[in-house]
């Protein structure tokens, strides 16, 4: 799914708003509905989801700043400001998900979050379709919401039993463009596909912040590491997409082994994310148990995979010798496993 920030924290909308005049893409700047551009395109792209960034508050609206001196006893700036423009984003564009934030100043009574939740959910045109995350209010992250989003970054390294989503940055430094940035600011690709298995492992999805700029251009650094991404995902994205965590996020033998399973068909496989290339020619894993009919094979590498079992019950996995143009991908190797005693 593609998220975009229709208005950040300063309040300017991205789309023709009627209760944003002439603080809007289209009454100023280029002139254009950049969100129905960029969600007429996502959706050309089978498989892809739109999503819309709208920030509760504004940190210099005239209005707000009045319903804040006055303890957020009056709503104001709800009442004409950020609830209509939200139902107009979400009657117009119609989108997949509605990912909230700039909520933490006031509670969810505030910002009237339950009355708009309970439309979205049940009148709205997207009701049967969309998915919010937990940014409804001081005194909703990590407690209500489709999924939660609890804090920036959030990665909690342990299997989780309410779906998450890890918010992270490609620029180390910022979420916006930067004049400054170096080659060293930008996540490399072992850290990307690291955080992406860890993420998934524990079940949670990571959403990627690109920041465009002020031309509305990907600078080519940024380009490169989405095309990388991309690629990776093209060899191991079975490993990724539809996948639910295992009997444990990773390891207990083998570090950096991240595990994920996916069941169809009655059968589940298992799928073990090497991070790291191990200098022997084995790799021993703890938690998989195998059985007569057990089948491994390498995401993306067609010849067979063999193996064994050493003297502790642990699974040693014989490492092919794969010649470089025969390499499936660079950075992160997924062995597939069907037929587990432990599936």
């Amino acid at each position: 799914y593609v998220v975009l920030t229709t208005k950040h924290h300063e309040g300017f909308c991205l789309w023709p708003s009627k209760y944003s005049w002439n603080w809007n893409a289209m009454d100023v700047g280029p002139n254009r509905d950049l969100v129905g551009e960029l969600a007429s395109a996502v959706r050309e792209k089978s498989g892809l989801k739109f999503g819309t960034y709208h920030s509760l508050y504004e940190f210099f609206n005239p209005l707000y700043l009045q319903d804040k001196k006055n303890q957020y006893r009056t709503q104001n700036f709800i009442a004409e400001k950020t609830m209509p423009e939200l139902y107009e984003l979400v009657n117009r564009y119609k989108p997949d998900i509605v990912w909230s934030d700039g909520d933490w100043e006031a509670t969810s009574k505030y910002w009237n979050s339950t009355e708009f939740i309970a439309w979205l959910y049940n009148d709205s045109p997207v009701k049967d379709t969309v998915v919010t995350n937990d940014r409804w209010g001081n005194d909703t992250r990590c407690k209500h919401g489709g999924y939660w989003t609890c804090h920036d970054y959030y990665n909690p390294g342990l299997i989780q039993q309410h779906k998450f989503e890890d918010s992270t940055i490609m620029d180390k430094y910022g979420w916006s463009f930067r004049k400054a940035l170096s080659f060293s600011d930008v996540h490399t690709m072992d850290e990307l596909t690291d955080l992406l298995a860890e993420v998934v492992s524990c079940g949670g999805n990571l959403i990627l912040n690109v920041g465009p700029t002020k031309e509305g251009t990907i600078v080519p650094i940024f380009e490169e590491r989405l095309r990388q991404m991309g690629g990776w995902l093209g060899v191991n994205g079975e490993a990724i997409y539809a996948t639910r965590p295992w009997i444990s996020a990773n390891d207990t033998v083998t570090p950096r082994i991240w595990y994920t399973a996916k069941r169809e068909s009655q059968k589940t496989s298992v799928y073990a994310i090497m991070l790291d290339w191990p200098a022997k020619d084995t790799l021993t894993l703890g938690l998989p148990q195998p059985g007569n009919d057990t089948v491994i094979s390498m995401l993306g590498y067609g010849e067979p995979i063999f193996y064994s079992q050493d003297t502790m019950g642990y699974l040693v996995i014989q490492l092919p010798v794969v010649p470089l143009h025969k390499m499936p991908c660079q950075w992160a190797w997924v062995f597939k496993m069907e037929g587990l005693v432990n599936q």
